[in-house]
């Protein structure tokens, strides 16, 4: 599909636009009453355009469209559509300027919480907290917005959408040695799922990860946590993962390595340790006194 006629209709629309904006502004255009009119067909023609920019694939000349048209909704009171105009912004320069995909994103959040659309604000956070993770790898951003979104959900009674925001918050904290703040998360989100039928298998994964975080820390740190997980959670004094931490704790005690990788090694082969797992469990053994580095 030739994709550059599409793109020369959509600066044509631009400039065309542009022109309603600035005769709307003018003194005769405010004496004849029209400029309301004006700037609406103007937001109408930016839309257009920016989609035209979206079939040419000019991915920031579409974000810059949705902008202008953002702007204009706002001058207007159109507070929703101007929110709208901002995400579709965002999603446009996702594909070629993350930064100013992340300033759009933010500007709609403004919009919504200030009318009080918190999930959807959320939601948008969650976005911006994906972008930090994946296209600018700042994971401490990411961490924030992935908070900021779990707060939202939480005051709006989204529970398990909050939990999942946490989740990623407890994984990047961990990988980021802030343990306290894992297992603070890890725990929350494990004793809100502990009691939910369709939710308790979960229960213990995290409980196995706040223990492994303690694990880290200190191992006595580690044993008391366990015993108080059994307690709370009597399933999970039956999982394999508990008989895992128990095994590694005797291994740790002993200072026997060999023991420590054969007891990863035999879950292992049940239960693939993912990226996560893997790189606590060899922080874990690096603690051990004549460690080789790895889990083989």
């Amino acid at each position: 599909m030739d994709t550059s006629g599409k793109e020369k209709e959509a600066m044509q629309l631009m400039a065309e636009a542009d022109k309603k904006v600035k005769s709307s502004g003018s003194f005769l255009g405010g004496m004849f009453g029209g400029s309301h009119h004006k700037v609406e067909d103007a937001c109408e023609m930016y839309a257009r355009a920016a989609n035209m920019f979206k079939m040419a694939k000019n991915w920031t000349a579409a974000g810059n469209a949705f902008c202008q048209g953002a702007r204009l909704h706002m001058q207007l009171q159109n507070k929703l559509d101007s929110a709208t105009s901002f995400v579709d912004a965002g999603n446009a320069y996702k594909k070629a300027d993350p930064q100013e995909a992340i300033n759009c994103l933010n500007a709609a959040i403004d919009i919504y919480t200030d009318m009080g659309r918190f999930t959807i604000a959320a939601k948008h956070h969650i976005t911006i907290a994906e972008i930090y993770e994946s296209e600018l790898v700042d994971i401490e951003k990411a961490i924030a917005h992935y908070e900021q979104a779990a707060d939202y959900y939480k005051g709006e009674e989204s529970n398990s959408s909050a939990n999942k925001c946490l989740l990623k918050v407890g994984h990047y904290s961990a990988q980021l040695e802030q343990y306290p703040k894992a297992i603070e998360i890890y725990e929350q989100v494990a004793t809100n799922t502990m009691d939910n039928p369709l939710l308790k298998y979960n229960a213990k994964e995290y409980f196995f990860k706040a223990s492994l975080c303690h694990f880290i820390v200190d191992e006595l740190n580690a044993k008391l946590a366990i015993e108080k997980y059994e307690e709370m959670f009597p399933a999970f004094a039956d999982s394999r993962e508990c008989k895992l931490l128990k095994k590694l704790l005797d291994a740790h005690e002993e200072q026997n390595c060999e023991a420590f990788t054969e007891a990863v090694k035999e879950f292992d082969s049940i239960s693939r340790l993912d990226q996560w797992l893997t790189t606590m469990l060899l922080r874990i053994k690096k603690t051990i006194q004549g460690d080789s580095g790895d889990l083989k």
